[in-house]
């Protein structure tokens, strides 16, 4: 950790430039029902535990009182966290849905269920999903409602912080290509909101391109 690199990043200018709704829908509504909390799945520290960069968690300290650092509620949890949390992040815990403050939302709110899909060519494309939340995100099943200001937002926003930081794109990479060892397994494309401003299926296998004009019939969990 003494010899972690950590490049000043300005996270409020980030947070200025990337804080549009991902559509003009609120998703939310959508998934919340299927939710025995009554909370939407992305908003609920008992189904997604978010994570923030550590200069973005010391920024977030002074800028909100929404934020606390996550405790773990057991030895499999604190497993888990040591296991899926890169060491230049922290995981942290909100006040809950009710008492969101927009402005001061995590980068890593602000993309759920997205994350910056890297070719085993070594290439920053676009976004894809975390797969793991197919069953329970409305929003996977609904990738047409992305919208374009999003996307270019997201883009630029990784964009920015892979320039100065290598180390956050190799832990991107790393991801990539977890989910194309998932979904050669599964026997499945991988959807991907190209930077083109194009729609593809990605072949995870190599890592052809096949164009879509939308994904509207891949429908997944409660959104079947």
């Amino acid at each position: 950790m003494e010899n972690l690199y950590l490049p000043q990043i300005n996270f409020q200018e980030l947070y200025t430039q990337f804080s549009m709704p991902i559509g003009e829908v609120d998703c939310g509504t959508y998934c919340a029902p299927h939710n025995p909390s009554g909370k939407p799945f992305c908003c609920d520290i008992e189904q997604a535990i978010p994570a923030a960069y550590l200069q973005e968690w010391a920024y977030l300290q002074k800028a909100s009182k929404q934020w606390q650092l996550y405790k773990p509620q057991s030895k499999s949890d604190q497993q888990a966290i040591t296991e899926d949390t890169p060491e230049h992040m922290v995981s942290i815990k909100c006040n809950g849905p009710q008492f969101c403050h927009r402005p001061t939302r995590a980068l890593s709110c602000r993309q759920f269920p997205f994350f910056p899909y890297i070719t085993a060519d070594d290439r920053f494309i676009g976004l894809t999903y975390e797969w793991v939340f197919e069953p329970s995100c409305w929003l996977i099943s609904h990738l047409e409602v992305v919208t374009e200001s999003y996307r270019t937002a997201f883009i630029r926003t990784y964009d920015h912080i892979f320039d100065r930081w290598m180390d956050d794109y190799e832990s991107y990479a790393i991801h990539s290509e977890e989910m194309r060892l998932h979904f050669q397994q599964t026997k499945r494309r991988i959807p991907i909101l190209h930077r083109n401003g194009n729609n593809y299926l990605l072949s995870p296998g190599s890592d052809r391109l096949a164009k879509v004009p939308n994904f509207q019939n891949r429908k997944f969990g409660f959104y079947i």
